[in-house]
């Protein structure tokens, strides 16, 4: 069953500031949507699990409250929204993970997507599940599994088709900085009948990100040139005025979803304001929905 959804991303807060900051979060989301015209649209929030990553991370990350423990703080703030989040399997033995995950579906995920090691770890590493096997061990569980996408990594193509092989019923991309998703897409339909769910993921690029770098960190792949190029235009966007921001932001929207809303996958968007939500963010949200939205067809 497809989630046909409107997702909004948001990163569970620090534990330092805990319930404070997740009700403003929550707050955050009502009054700038309504501010941006696309009030009530949003029908999921996606809470990443956050794990330690490697040491260069441009904002140092600190001890973070639990996605459940998250969610269950802003759900009764956010009449008519469900959750979707992504579960780190490596380190939970299958008993734990199944408790984990029955937890979450019966406080109102709809969908898991399952993840593995930090990058400071070896595909495999790790005592508990492995995302792949998960996709299969909890298909009873979960109805909707769901793995990360990188068109640009490279043997993404067999990856994702091995993910599909073994049960993902969606892939959520990574945060789309080119148009990379159509052609992978394009590929990846002809030569197999999977038609997996694609969560396709913008970010908004708010000027910080010059100073900071958190989205170049993000989406890096030293040594690729396909993510080089993407890094080029993360900078122009983040060094761009606030109209030539948006239309830049907008014009690549159109690029990916009319490139790929003919190849027979069910669509969701997914939206990350990577340094907090605001009405800006929210507006650049608004005028992508306005050229095609998965709640207006």
């Amino acid at each position: 069953m497809s989630l046909n959804t409107i997702a909004l991303e948001l990163v569970p807060p620090n534990v330092d500031r805990g319930r404070e900051q997740a009700l403003e979060d929550a707050e955050k989301v009502l009054r700038c949507s309504a501010e941006a015209g696309v009030g009530g649209r949003v029908r999921h929030v996606m809470i990443p699990g956050m794990i330690e990553e490697d040491d260069d991370r441009p904002l140092e990350m600190k001890p973070k409250l639990d996605v459940l423990e998250f969610w269950k703080m802003i759900q009764p703030e956010l009449p008519g929204v469900r959750g979707l989040c992504t579960q780190v399997t490596a380190f939970m033995d299958e008993p734990t993970l199944r408790a984990r995950l029955t937890e979450l579906g019966g406080s109102g995920f709809d969908g898991i997507a399952f993840v593995g090691v930090p990058r400071t770890l070896n595909d495999g590493e790790g005592s508990g599940v492995a995302p792949t096997d998960a996709l299969t061990m909890f298909d009873e569980v979960v109805a909707n599994r769901g793995v990360i996408l990188i068109p640009t990594r490279e043997g993404e193509q067999g990856r994702f088709t091995f993910k599909c092989d073994r049960g993902a019923t969606y892939g959520m991309t990574q945060l789309l900085y080119s148009d990379t998703i159509v052609d992978f897409l394009t590929q990846f339909a002809a030569t197999t009948e999977h038609r997996p769910e694609i969560l396709l993921s913008f970010g908004f690029v708010p000027a910080v990100e010059t100073q900071v770098g958190l989205i170049n960190w993000l989406i890096q792949d030293p040594g690729n040139a396909a993510v080089a190029a993407e890094q080029d235009f993360v900078k122009r966007l983040a060094g761009a005025e606030p109209v030539e921001r948006r239309k830049l932001m907008v014009d690549l929207y159109k690029r990916v979803v009319d490139g790929v809303g003919e190849l027979g996958f069910p669509l969701s968007v997914h939206f990350e304001a990577t340094y907090g939500v605001n009405t800006p963010a929210f507006q650049t949200f608004a005028e992508m929905l306005a050229h095609w939205a998965p709640d207006r067809g």
